[in-house]
């Protein structure tokens, strides 16, 4: 499957951005998805992440509150609705999926495919 991310961009602290992540190849159904982050100097880190039905969903602790993912299987699409943001936030957000969703979540080893990502900055 192919992973294309968009909606980064630049937005000040307490403004919201909405990323979204296009699976192509294959039916998007077929995998869990999440976001991960990760910022200059500092080592990728688990943001959020989504069932391959959408039941389940499970997120980084500092965002809880704030981001919601969703999904749109119909239109092999995963979505990160991020308010309120706060300048640690700022980082190069990537997409990723997991073919059968049976591994860990919140771990990067579980996913097989990874999307370019895309940049967020959130200035003070």
């Amino acid at each position: 499957v192919q992973l294309q991310a968009s909606g980064g961009g630049l937005v000040q602290a307490g403004g919201s951005l909405r990323l979204s992540c296009a699976a192509s190849g294959r039916t998007a159904s077929n995998y869990a998805l999440a976001w991960f982050r990760q910022a200059p100097g500092k080592e990728r880190e688990f943001v959020a992440g989504i069932s391959r039905n959408g039941v389940f969903t499970n997120y980084l602790d500092s965002v809880k509150g704030r981001f919601t993912i969703s999904r749109d299987n119909a239109k092999d699409t995963v979505y990160l609705q991020m308010n309120s943001l706060k300048p640690e936030d700022t980082a190069f957000y990537s997409c990723a999926a997991d073919l059968w969703g049976r591994g860990d979540i919140v771990s990067a080893v579980a996913y097989e495919y990874w999307g370019q990502g895309t940049q967020v900055t959130v200035s003070s």
